[in-house]
């Protein structure tokens, strides 16, 4: 099995426990507090796991330049604005349908890597790509009542649409950036490519989101320092998922990792089923069944 494969299952299930542990902390902090706290309490481990790449891995930082920081600064600002602008589009009317066009970021990642990357995508690729999409929309259409297949196709102009294939944008920017930033490194060690690039958005996305809620959202910032047990959870489980993604995707093409990342959506689904005894219908299912098809097809078969 290729290495991004299991390292990108690793990002996926923490990604999975980093949301959980947030919606936890949501309740103490504003949105953009409990956000925050994501950037906050991981920079100082991703700096501490890059000191221990070089202290004991016996790597050497790679040289930065004009290209590199500007991919981990256009990434970290993306990353934020997804998260601003898929608050906005809870506030709309009908916005569980944006949200489910939200999540055609994989589709919009492999479009953007070509543009801005030159990653090509396998014809069987992009069949595995519709396959999962698939899936997403059967489980959008079983989870809510407010989704169904018929106001997914009539609602495609409709604002709470444009404002989630804008998340979408957004997020899969946000990735396609930040692999522009590993591979703007040149020939250094995938490890430390990684590891460099995240400490660095890390650090930038601490400063600027750090500098709005001294601006705009008086008293979260020591919310966030008060509340700083529950916070390092999320802020460890968030460098542990960051490190796995950005590994990720400097040994592959963005696409290819979002789309088998989708396989937090089965563990969220097993959770559901295994933990919470929640009862599931057909159509959710089919929608984890075309999703497990569609990462068998990405890691098995992709380039045939």
């Amino acid at each position: 099995m290729e290495l991004w494969i299991p390292i990108t299952i690793f990002a996926a299930f923490m990604q999975n426990l980093r949301s959980a542990l947030q919606k936890h902390i949501k309740g103490r902090l504003s949105t953009g507090g409990a956000t925050y706290v994501r950037f906050f309490y991981a920079w100082p481990f991703a700096l501490l796991y890059l000191w221990a790449l070089v202290s004991f891995g016996g790597y050497e930082i790679p040289e930065a330049n004009a290209l590199f920081l500007l991919y981990c600064l256009l990434g970290g600002l993306a990353q934020i604005l997804f998260t601003f602008v898929l608050i906005y589009l809870f506030s709309l009317r009908n916005f569980a349908v944006g949200t489910t066009y939200s999540k055609t970021e994989v589709v919009q990642i492999a479009l953007l890597g070509l543009i801005l990357l030159g990653d090509t995508v396998s014809p069987v690729a992009i069949f595995a790509i519709a396959i999962g999409m698939a899936g997403i929309l059967a489980l959008s259409v079983a989870q809510s009542e407010e989704v169904t297949w018929k106001n997914l196709a009539t609602s495609l102009l409709e604002k709470p649409t444009m404002v989630g294939l804008l998340c979408g944008a957004l997020l899969g920017a946000s990735v396609v950036f930040f692999r522009g930033a590993s591979l703007a490194l040149g020939d250094a060690e995938v490890v430390i490519r990684a590891a460099y690039a995240l400490a660095v958005a890390l650090v930038m996305q601490t400063t600027i989101m750090g500098a709005y809620l001294l601006l705009r959202e008086k008293g979260q910032m020591s919310a966030v320092v008060r509340h700083w047990r529950p916070a390092l959870a999320v802020g460890v489980t968030g460098v542990l998922c960051s490190i796995g993604w950005f590994t990720a995707f400097t040994l592959q093409n963005a696409a290819y990792v979002r789309a088998v990342g989708q396989i937090e959506l089965v563990f969220t689904f097993m959770a559901s089923v295994l933990f919470f005894k929640e009862k599931t219908n057909r159509l959710e299912l089919a929608g984890i069944v075309l999703i497990v098809i569609a990462i068998l097809i990405l890691v098995l078969v992709r380039d045939a």
